[in-house]
C-alpha cells in the first residue's frame, strides 16, 4: 500500500486536505511526477500529490521547530529560536525532497521485481505455446501464477479483455505505461507477433534468448563492479581498524590515556566498522543485476 512518508496523519486525513490545491504553484517545477505516480500506480494526481508534500511538510516544519526550541530554551542557549527555525528548515527540506523522491522510488522497487520475473514468466509461456495452449488462456494463466508483479500486470490485462478491449489494445496500453524497459519489449514483441500473424512460440523464444544475452552483460557488469568494492571494503573494514587499534594500543602505552577514554576510542572504531559493513551490504543489494532471480 502507497503510504506517504514521514506524515504525522494518516492517509484519509491527507486525500481530504489534497483537494485544497496548495501544491498548484510549484506543479511546474516537477513535470516528471504525474508519470512517476502512473508507474507506481498511485492513484493521486500530480496536483493532489503536492499539496499532501506541502502540508505535510509544513506540520513537520512546526513539530521539528517547537521541539528543537523547546529543548534549546529549557538548556538556556541564547537565540535559540534562531536555531530551531535552521534546524527545521533544513530537516523539513530533506523530507520535502524524499516524499517527491518517494514515488520514483516506488517505480524502482516496481521494476526490480517486474525484471527478476519476467524471464521465468517468458519460460513458461512459451512452454505452454509449445503444448498448444491458446495465448489467452496463457495470459490467464500466467495472471495466476506466482510471478509477482509480471502477474498483477497480466491480470489487470485479462480484466480488461473480459470487460470487452481488444487484446492487442490491451497489451499496447500496459505496455505504453509500465515502468520497466525489458517488460516493454518483450510484450511490444508479443503485440508485433500478433499483428504480423508470426509462430509466437518463435517471437518469444527470441525475446528469451535476448533477455538471456542482458541477463549475461549485466552480471558481468556487476563483477567488475564488486572488485573496487571489495578493495574499498578491505581498506576501511579490515586494514584500517586493524592498523588504528594497533597504533591506539601503542599510543596508550606513551601517552596516560584512561581507560575510559580507551574503550570510547574502541566503542567509536566498533560503530565505524558496523556503519560501513552495513553501507557495503546496501551498496550490493542494490547494484545487483534486476533481471536476476531472488
Amino acid at each position: 500500500m502507497f503510504r506517504l512518508p514521514y506524515s504525522l496523519f494518516p492517509m484519509r486525513t491527507m486525500e481530504r486536505i489534497s483537494g485544497l490545491g496548495l501544491g498548484e504553484t510549484i506543479l511546474p517545477a516537477f513535470p516528471f511526477l504525474n508519470l512517476h505516480l502512473k508507474q507506481a500506480e498511485v492513484e493521486y494526481t500530480a496536483k493532489e500529490y503536492l499539496s499532501m508534500c506541502v502540508v505535510a511538510s509544513s506540520f513537520f516544519f512546526l513539530f521539528i521547530g517547537i521541539s528543537v526550541g523547546s529543548v534549546l530554551f529549557f538548556a538556556g542557549v541564547r537565540n535559540f529560536l534562531v536555531f530551531s527555525f535552521l534546524a527545521a528548515f533544513f530537516v523539513t527540506l530533506f523530507v520535502f525532497s524524499q516524499q517527491l523522491a518517494y514515488p520514483k522510488i516506488f517505480v524502482n522497487r516496481r521494476v526490480k521485481n517486474l525484471e527478476r520475473n519476467l524471464l521465468p514468466a517468458l519460460q513458461s509461456i512459451l512452454v505452454q505455446l509449445n503444448s498448444g495452449v491458446p495465448l489467452f488462456d496463457i495470459l490467464v494463466n500466467i495472471s495466476k501464477e506466482e510471478y509477482g508483479e509480471v502477474s498483477k500486470e497480466f491480470s489487470k490485462a485479462v480484466r480488461d479483455i473480459h470487460s470487452g478491449r481488444p487484446e492487442i489494445e490491451t497489451l499496447e496500453e500496459m505496455a505504453a505505461i509500465n515502468p520497466s524497459l525489458f517488460f516493454r519489449r518483450s510484450v511490444w514483441q508479443i503485440v508485433n507477433g500478433m499483428k504480423s500473424g508470426a509462430d509466437m512460440s518463435s517471437v518469444i523464444n527470441e525475446t528469451i534468448h535476448l533477455l538471456s544475452e542482458e541477463q549475461l552483460l549485466q552480471i558481468q557488469r556487476y563483477g567488475s563492479q564488486l572488485n573496487p568494492l571489495a578493495m574499498f571494503y578491505m581498506l576501511v573494514v579490515v586494514i584500517g581498524p586493524s592498523l588504528g587499534m594497533t597504533f591506539l594500543i601503542i599510543l596508550s602505552s606513551f601517552i596516560a590515556l584512561s581507560e575510559g577514554t580507551v574503550k570510547i576510542v574502541f566503542w567509536v572504531l566498533y560503530g565505524i566498522v558496523v556503519f560501513f559493513q552495513l553501507m557495503f551490504i546496501g551498496i550490493i543489494k542494490a547494484k545487483r543485476p534486476n533481471l536476476l532471480g531472488e
